[in-house]
């Protein structure tokens, strides 16, 4: 019989091991399912996992790479920050979505103003965006003893009917012949977020999650701040006895992460998707969640993971279009890591002991 013994500490070597296991398991499981589905599973996991870097389109396909990564790893950071203090923002996808349509209500009620800080105004307004979203959880939790994971959910739904109504309403283009939608923002040029370096797919959306990236790691390792965060997520009684305010903790996570979420959005909407549509949501604030925990919630970690996930994205896309996989390979493939990430981890606080009969 096996037996699961309690470790003291969780093991720092199985916290590197349990993401690479995780990616390993879902690619050996993923060949599998395509095997069982006809389809050829080397060549199906070589056209998600190598192709889009090594392959004949690389050069397309190399510089999607940052494009898909930069929104994961700039929601992914602030949403690490909740998790390690105990907080959960479930919500970021309606932060992201909120967000893009403050960022871009700038723009379109300035249009056609061109002036140089148009795009900053619309960064600005789409981080009081993603942070508002988030503080109506942070709010009701404070206030009412809510929990932040139903709200912020929930949320996410009325964020979606809010940018259908506002792209067959209030944001419709006066100009588009009665289809739903903004203009597009890529066509105003004090409003677009373009490629800063050409053949790269660096956007400032780019700029943006490196910057957050250091910034984490300097909050949670540098910053008084990031000490009671960790404190909080570790030992809450004894964060409270040392002074820690929960509230406080509890608003400033959410509202972090939400802002950080809504600037994802605003560099989304000013750039790769140009407009204001009713199907916004990308889906990249829920990708996001797994992109913090298989970067063990650490920055580098988080910049490692949000490359891989934004990899099966771009190789999903490709398998789709060369081999006729389903347009679902990519959900599955991100739902199978998650499972696998959270069935591995359970190596990081347990021992495996056989128990021998007397």
């Amino acid at each position: 019989m096996i037996l699961l013994v309690p470790r003291q500490t969780a093991s720092n070597g199985w916290q590197i091991a349990t993401p690479v296991m995780a990616v390993l398991a879902t690619m050996v499981t993923g060949g599998l399912l395509f095997a069982i589905m006809g389809y050829d599973p080397v060549a199906a996991i070589r056209t998600i996992f190598w192709d889009p870097l090594f392959g004949p389109a690389a050069s397309y396909s190399r510089p999607q790479l940052l494009i898909k990564a930069a929104p994961l790893i700039l929601i992914a950071s602030g949403l690490a920050i909740g998790f390690r203090a105990g907080i959960w923002n479930i919500g970021a996808e309606g932060q992201y979505i909120i967000g893009a349509i403050t960022g871009a209500a700038v723009a379109l009620a300035l249009y056609p103003l061109e002036a140089w800080w148009l795009f900053p105004l619309m960064v600005l307004a789409g981080l009081a965006g993603g942070w508002a979203w988030g503080m109506i959880p942070a709010l009701l939790r404070n206030w009412f003893g809510a929990s932040e994971i139903l709200v912020s959910l929930m949320l996410v739904y009325v964020a979606q009917r809010v940018a259908a109504w506002m792209a067959f309403g209030p944001m419709r283009n006066p100009e588009g012949m009665g289809f739903p939608g903004s203009r597009n923002l890529q066509q105003y040029p004090s409003a677009a977020n373009p490629e800063l370096i050409a053949g790269t797919g660096a956007h400032w959306g780019v700029v943006a999650a490196a910057v957050a990236v250091l910034a984490t790691w300097v909050l949670m390792s540098r910053h008084i701040r990031g000490f009671h965060i960790r404190a909080a997520g570790t030992a809450p009684r004894a964060a409270r006895f040392a002074g820690v305010s929960p509230t406080t903790l509890v608003a400033f996570c959410l509202g972090l992460s939400g802002a950080l979420a809504g600037a994802a959005g605003l560099f989304e909407v000013a750039g790769p998707a140009g407009q204001i549509t009713d199907n916004l949501g990308t889906g990249y604030g829920f990708t996001a969640i797994i992109v913090a925990f298989l970067g063990r919630l650490h920055p580098v970690g988080i910049l490692l993971a949000g490359l891989l996930l934004a990899l099966t994205y771009i190789g999903g896309e490709l398998a789709q279009l060369t081999m006729s996989l389903p347009a679902a390979t990519v959900q599955v493939f991100q739902g199978m890591l998650l499972f696998f990430l959270l069935g591995f981890d359970l190596l990081t606080r347990f021992r495996i002991r056989r128990r021998v009969r007397a």
